[in-house]
């Protein structure tokens, strides 16, 4: 029986990404107990939270507290060293999961290709899955183009952009897919204060436009406290707090309270204490 179900493992048809057309529905993230180390180290321990479909979930936490590595876990490009990541049930790194639901990742430098415009870069990927007829993929880069008010830049190069039409693109890119789940690492990063607002505000009306699951890796506090439905926040790879905004303000934890409202102390620098720390 062994060899027979292994056999029709390797006859099996491999499966394709979702086509146009498919029905989609925003989906559900559950971590559970996750650790994960590289080599000695130790960079997430015991992290467990739920994201519910269709909302909006922040991780915030100063650098180095192990958001972006919880956001690799839950995109499946890398593997827990214990504990779980599912997607509907579905584990992430598993690539029949990756082609059943339309899950994409906005990278924080943007991951554009600076040999291809702006429309070749949003076509590149479904038109090399064959998702869809060559029109029907060109009516979806139109489409997302249009949405982010990027169509002037459609035969641009990235090098042509600036920074933020950049981010811009690199979320149009993720809308060609019609996801499901939609991954943001650092969206507002390296974006003056009009900039980052108007990213925010961008993926606050996604949620609606296209009914997606968001989750957002960020430190941008404006972002996190203005449109996020739940705020988790990490601190030296630990879940600290998990809550609404409103919540979340109502907080007296002193990490957390540093960490949202800091004070600027010239008598005792705080700077000072890390090199201490660091001793």
């Amino acid at each position: 029986m062994k060899k027979q179900i292994q056999q029709e493992r390797f006859h099996a048809q491999p499966r394709k990404p979702a086509s146009i057309g498919e029905s989609r529905a925003p989906v559900g993230v559950e971590v559970s107990a996750l650790c994960k180390k590289y080599g000695e180290q130790t960079v997430l321990t015991d992290v467990s939270l739920r994201v519910n479909p269709g909302e909006i979930f922040t991780i915030m936490g100063p650098s180095g507290s192990g958001k972006s590595v919880l956001l690799r876990q839950i995109a499946g490009l890398e593997t827990p060293t214990s504990g779980a990541v599912r997607i509907n049930g579905h584990d992430p790194a598993d690539p029949d999961t990756r082609d059943r639901f339309a899950i994409a990742l906005v990278f924080q430098a943007g991951a554009l290709f600076n040999s291809l415009s702006v429309y070749d870069n949003l076509a590149l990927y479904p038109l090399e899955h064959r998702i869809g007829t060559r029109a029907q993929i060109r009516d979806r880069v139109l489409r997302a183009l249009k949405i982010l008010s990027l169509e002037n830049a459609i035969a641009k190069s990235p090098a042509e952009l600036s920074g933020g039409m950049k981010k811009r693109v690199a979320i149009a890119r993720a809308l060609v897919m019609e996801p499901q789940l939609l991954l943001y690492d650092e969206p507002t990063s390296e974006l003056d204060p009009v900039m980052s607002a108007t990213i925010s505000e961008i993926i606050a009306t996604l949620k609606t436009e296209y009914q997606v699951t968001s989750i957002v890796v960020s430190h941008d506090r404006d972002l996190s406290l203005t449109i996020s439905d739940r705020v988790a926040i990490m601190m030296r790879g630990k879940l600290l707090a998990l809550s609404t905004i409103d919540e979340l303000r109502r907080n007296t934890t002193p990490e957390i309270l540093d960490f949202l409202n800091p004070k600027i102390d010239l008598t005792n620098p705080r700077y000072r204490n890390l090199e201490n720390e660091a001793l």
